[in-house]
């Protein structure tokens, strides 16, 4: 049976992905887009988007994927559901698996399979997610203007959502697994200098407390004295990683020791000709809708030149 031949495949269905059917489709690419096990990406998780620009009186996210789902379809995009489960980028054209049964070829692909933030594992964070548990500061801290909030993590990420908290927030608790932090130094002496924050050492969080509204504490347990401590706080934020959704992509295409994809810089060029990376896949520092959807532009002018290349050498 004859593979079915595509000229852009894009895996993965965020504002990177989109952004990229949108640019594409209109340079008359004809792209395919598989949305991947989460239509439309982390942004589904969010009631409201307050911060990408266009939206004076902020979005639900949902609702801003399918606008962007409607916008690429409207240029000719093929939005198909479904899940890429394996790839063989060895040789030219790139050949892929589609639900692990259908087998197609791409001349391009443009990776948007985004990352997925780590969770503690206990059952009241999906009772409360988006109703005061939160995976980024930057996105739904303005919500807890003046109010008390806790973060979990030791790392970099944790300090500056810490610090960046305390100054929207009367107070953050710092809940830290051990008796020191892994942040940078320069980052732990901003947490320690910031006055409003409070770090709980040796504690892990045993249950977040709730009601109707949402999130009103948390109950922590300090691992050295067993001693159990509820901390009355509004907002709940998890700063403890984010796991990149790359794993079908390793042997072939060059990645950090996390799993984030290496684009060269400048571009959203991999080490694999005609494969392009864009949005978190690809960024583990900024990760914001808005940056994602400007790589994604990136991407699909990546591959329409790629594309022009291949046919001149051809011509």
């Amino acid at each position: 049976m004859e593979r079915e031949h595509i000229q852009v495949l894009i895996i993965g269905s965020g504002p990177a992905g989109y952004t990229a059917a949108i640019y594409a489709a209109r340079a008359g690419l004809k792209p395919v887009l598989y949305t991947g096990g989460q239509p439309g990406g982390q942004l589904t998780t969010t009631n409201d988007v307050e911060n990408f620009p266009g939206y004076p009186e902020g979005i639900n996210g949902p609702q801003m994927m399918m606008d962007l789902q409607k916008q690429a379809e409207r240029f000719g995009t093929q939005v198909r559901y479904g899940l890429v489960t394996a790839v063989d980028f060895a040789g030219y054209p790139h050949k892929l698996t589609i639900d692990e049964n259908t087998e197609v070829v791409a001349d391009t692909v443009i990776i948007s399979t985004g990352a997925t933030a780590k969770y503690l594992g206990i059952p009241s964070e999906e009772t409360y997610a988006n109703k005061g548990v939160s995976a980024c500061a930057v996105c739904d801290g303005y919500f807890y203007r003046g109010k008390e909030v806790a973060v979990v993590g030791a790392g970099d990420s944790a300090a500056e959502e810490a610090t960046y908290l305390a100054k929207l927030c009367t107070k953050v608790h710092l809940i830290v697994r051990r008796d020191e932090m892994r942040a940078s130094k320069i980052m732990q002496q901003r947490v320690i200098n910031t006055p409003n924050i409070e770090i709980h050492w040796n504690s892990e969080t045993e249950e977040i407390l709730g009601d109707d509204t949402g999130v009103t504490g948390a109950r922590i347990v300090n691992s050295k004295t067993g001693e159990k401590k509820n901390l009355s706080v509004q907002g709940f934020f998890l700063a403890i990683g984010h796991k990149p959704n790359t794993d079908i992509f390793k042997g072939f295409i060059d990645m950090d020791e996390t799993g984030y994809i290496k684009v060269k810089p400048g571009s959203t060029k991999t080490n694999v000709e005609g494969v392009f990376a864009v949005g978190d896949a690809a960024d583990k520092i900024y990760r914001q809708a808005i940056t994602a959807a400007g790589t994604g532009c990136m991407g699909a002018l990546d591959a329409e030149k790629f594309l022009q290349a291949k046919e001149a050498v051809h011509a």
